[in-house]
């Protein structure tokens, strides 16, 4: 072996002729000890934290038992947007399916045509169009709605009413066709047949409005387009989930999603109730 100095020599001509000796590979160090060191994201939710990737159970839970103000205030806001939609389409839509299901006029199929076809319509090319109605551009811009919560009711309302239409409407045909002699023996007039539908059906109603409740708070893409996902202004539980997983705050987007699941549970639970007191007064249900 060369003495030291020799080797020193030989090293330094080698670099000056552009060579460069390749330095011994180095062992593998623990994972647990390499996150510290460059700078692991997630290192501020400890001391929760496993190898650099928290743990959002705790945090979670702690969001919820403190009542986090921001999470209240999107989950306020989720409820009205959606209560909001479904009952302005309820109205709408109850009153044109019983109409479509009992009376025979001219323009009665391309009706159904077009109800079947925002049925099947994304729901991102829906909030491109009210976004289009709706922009400073459109016809409907002068309203400056854009980016607001009525914006979000509006894409909603339109989101849903289909299927409130076509539902109420195979609801309402079955039971026209069931009290029409009824209804041609007592020479009952238009207004007064739809109000008996409408009554009749109140149970298979209230499925589809359930069904339209459903829909709608569980709706992200147009909302987000007509809404912008504006921070204590146009941030509902949906599009809340989605920023706050691409964010990595993953308690935050838990909390969300065990309040959207409690809130289903809630709304079929008193389904089942209010249907079991119908039953219990004599109602087929």
């Amino acid at each position: 072996m060369p003495p030291r100095c020799v080797t020193k020599i030989l090293s330094l001509r080698n670099l000056s002729k552009g060579r460069v000796e390749p330095k011994p590979p180095h062992k593998a160090r623990n994972i647990k000890a390499c996150l510290p060191e460059i700078g692991c994201i997630p290192c501020h939710f400890a001391p929760h934290c496993r190898y650099g990737f928290p743990d959002p159970v705790p945090d979670c839970a702690t969001l919820l038992a403190n009542g986090d103000p921001e999470l209240m205030s999107i989950i306020g806001l989720s409820l009205t947007v959606s209560m909001t939609a479904v009952a302005t389409s309820l109205l709408i839509g109850l009153p044109l399916g019983a109409i479509l299901a009992a009376y025979r006029f001219p323009g009665r199929t391309p009706l159904i045509v077009i109800s079947n076809t925002f049925l099947g319509m994304p729901p991102v090319v829906i909030g491109l169009l009210i976004y289009l109605l709706i922009s400073r551009a459109g016809p409907f811009g002068f309203l400056g709605i854009l980016y607001t919560p009525a914006a979000m009711m509006i894409a909603q309302t339109v989101l849903v009413l289909p299927i409130s239409i076509a539902l109420s409407r195979q609801a309402f045909e079955a039971l026209n066709g069931e009290y029409a002699p009824l209804f041609q023996s007592l020479g009952l007039g238009r207004l007064t047949r739809i109000r008996t539908l409408v009554f009749e059906a109140r149970a298979t109603l209230l499925t589809i409005a359930l069904v339209c409740f459903g829909r709608a708070i569980s709706e992200v893409g147009a909302v987000m387009i007509v809404g912008g996902n504006i921070r204590h202004s146009t941030r509902v539980m949906t599009t809340s989930i989605a920023l706050a997983t691409s964010m990595g705050e993953l308690a935050f987007a838990m909390a969300l999603g065990i309040v959207l699941l409690l809130v289903a549970l809630v709304v079929n639970i008193a389904s089942q109730i209010l249907r079991n007191s119908l039953r219990n007064f004599g109602h087929d249900v």
